[in-house]
């Protein structure tokens, strides 16, 4: 006897079809991914994967303030027609939003503006100075006891300026004044760990695993300290010359801490704070710091 027409021989009569035991796939052949509810396998059936949500359009433009490719420019980032370039291929942020139109106003006491994710200080009011700080100048802006400070080197300056962190009287070096306070909490908070490079002179000669001692840390009266960079600079008879990086910022850390490991300091230099140089500037000088570098101030104080 022949099986019916139109039914699988082996299968259970009357069974409707697709409900009998799946056939194992084929060797070397991917099982295909169930699709679910996330794509659509039959004409007509709706999606139903949910749509990722939209960020809202935020409107930066302010009427009564000045055109954004005026204000770069004025800020230093390049030409009118340069900013006005940079602006037409997205790489312009106002307030976290990027803009693209030419005619944009912005205010730029209150807003904030990125070029190319980099930060632009628009408030011309902002003074931003890298000051050598002599030997035997105390970190203040004046001083009751008549000593030489640092107000002393600025006294000349209209703005009510501070200094960024401290210098002992005896330590020479690169101190950062401002006065946007913002910005120097934040480069003074040790959250943010911005590194502090220092040359200081100390009595040789200098065992090979003192920087290994360093980076391990070690134990001082008022808490461990680790160092997060150590090099030996140059040496002769009796001194050597060392470089110390360190995101500390505790009284006298770089005195106690080469004290404690047997070699006090001679002489100690401050070089560098986050991305700033002491560079070529005298000492008992300063220098107004550029666009690219008070950017580069934002970035290591996370603004």
């Amino acid at each position: 006897m022949t099986p019916p027409r139109n039914r699988r021989p082996g299968g259970p009569q009357g069974a409707p079809r697709g409900t009998g035991p799946k056939k194992p796939p084929r060797p070397g052949r991917r099982p295909q991914p169930d699709r679910g509810t996330t794509g659509r396998s039959r004409k007509g059936q709706p999606d139903l994967a949910p749509e990722p949500p939209r960020l809202p359009t935020i409107d930066v433009h302010d009427p009564e303030g000045t055109r954004l490719q005026k204000v770069l420019a004025a800020a230093g980032v390049g030409s009118r027609r340069a900013c006005e370039l940079l602006i037409a291929e997205g790489r312009v942020e106002v307030d976290g939003q990027v803009v693209t139109e030419l005619g944009v106003r912005v205010d730029p006491l209150r807003q904030t503006v990125h070029v190319d994710g980099e930060r632009i200080q628009l408030d011309e009011s902002r003074v931003y100075l890298a000051f050598n700080k002599p030997a035997g100048v105390v970190t203040t802006m004046s001083d009751e006891l008549g000593r030489l400070n640092i107000g002393d080197y600025v006294a000349g300056r209209p703005e009510r300026l501070f200094h960024v962190g401290r210098l002992d009287a005896d330590t020479e070096g690169l101190l950062i004044l401002t006065n946007d306070g913002d910005l120097a909490h934040r480069l003074q908070h040790p959250a943010h760990g911005v590194l502090k490079t220092y040359i200081a002179e100390i009595p040789g000669p200098v065992p090979k695993d003192l920087g290994k001692t360093l980076r391990a840390g070690v134990e001082l009266d008022d808490g461990p300290v680790q160092v997060d960079s150590f090099r030996i600079v140059d040496s002769k008879p009796g001194k050597a010359i060392v470089e110390v990086i360190l995101h500390e910022g505790r009284k006298h850390i770089v005195r106690r801490l080469l004290e404690h490991v047997g070699h006090p300091v001679i002489s100690l230099v401050r070089t560098q704070v986050g991305p700033i140089t002491l560079g070529s500037t005298k000492s008992g000088r300063w220098r107004p710091l550029s666009q690219r570098e008070i950017s580069d101030l934002y970035k290591a104080a996370g603004l």
